[in-house]
This record gives structure tokens, sequence and C-alpha cells, in this order.
């Protein structure tokens, strides 16, 4: 019996294995390219272009400095990596995760492992770290929930928790061509590496 393929081949030529993922074959430009083309909420936004999880990494570190205008720079880059998993396996909205049980979380652990030590971060990231990229994510989510996704500010207070307005003023989501976050997604990836 033949063995099933679990690798995918990337556009920088690395085959990533799913299901044993290697530091050796995670390139940026793959994770970028990936993530830009993965629509956040099941493409169910409003606009002319789909909300990348690119877009919301992005927007995650924006507000992750906001809150902790001290954190160092690891931890930045770690939020812009929180979702760097999907550039393969996908988004999948909340209640589909939770139907699919463990198998995606186990998938997902291994690829951020693999992702965290290419790029110079702990394979595991430290729970009180986790938890404050956690918020800058909740309060992406009712950002988007609210400007996109056409949840009402109290329905989105209510699965995504109160948010401080101070924190996301003068912060408005735009849709933009997946390139284009692309490009940022990988010049904010390479200022996150640069030496202080």
């Amino acid at each position: 019996m033949a063995q099933k393929r679990a690798w995918q081949r990337m556009l920088s030529g690395r085959r990533l294995d799913l299901l044993d993922p290697t530091p050796m074959d995670i390139e940026i430009e793959d994770i970028a390219h990936g993530l830009s083309f993965v629509a956040r909420w099941n493409g169910q936004t409003k606009g002319d272009f789909a909300y990348s999880v690119a877009e919301h990494s992005i927007l995650v570190t924006k507000i992750l400095k906001r809150m902790e205008p001290k954190i160092p720079k690891k931890w930045i880059l770690a939020a812009l990596l929180h979702d760097a998993p999907e550039y393969v396996i996908g988004d999948m909205i909340s209640p589909v995760k939770a139907a699919v049980g463990p198998g995606y979380e186990d998938l997902d652990e291994r690829l951020a492992t693999a992702i965290h030590l290419r790029f110079g971060l702990p394979a595991k990231i430290p729970q009180a770290i986790k938890r404050k990229i956690k918020s800058a994510d909740k309060i992406s989510a009712w950002m988007e929930a609210t400007q996109l996704a056409g949840f009402s500010e109290n329905e989105a207070t209510k699965f995504f928790g109160k948010v401080d307005a101070k924190l996301i003023e003068e912060l408005t989501l735009t849709l933009r061509p997946p390139m284009e976050v692309r490009e940022e997604f990988i010049e904010m990836h390479e200022t996150l590496l640069k030496p202080l």
C-alpha cells in the first residue's frame, strides 16, 4: 500500500512535512504569502478583498505594542507569528475548531513549534506572554467583528470581551490586496529580527 503524502510543496521550493515539520523547512515568504490569502471569518466580511490572517496578525502586533509599550521585540515577533501555522492548515472559526477536536490543535502546535524555532523564539511561548497575545487577539477580533463581520458592539463584547477604547484609537481596518499585506508582513518580520 502506498504511503499517503503528508507534505506540501511551498512556493519557496521547500517541502513541509505537515506531520513532522522541521524549522529548516520554514520560510517567512511562504508564511506571509499563505497568510495573505487565508481569509478570516470564513470570508464573511464586507469589502472587495478578504480580511486575511496576515492583516489580522499585523493588527495584533500593533495592539500588543499599545498594551505593553516596553515588551521585548521577540514577543512582538511571537504575536506576529501567533497564527502562522494557518499558512498551511487554514483558519477555522472557533466553533469548527471545537468540533474537529484535538487533532487540529496537535497539528497547529507542531507547526508552531517549528516556526518558533526557525525564527529564534522558544519552542513554547511562556504562558504569561501567550495571555498578553491572546488579549490583543481578542481586541483584534472585536474590531474585526464590528467593522467587517456585521456584529453589533454589544454582540462582539459578549463574545470577545469589553475593549478599552484607548487601545484602538485611530486603528481602522482597511482591506488591501494580498500582495500589499504580504509585503508589510515580511517587512515587519525583518524589522523585528534586526538587533537593537
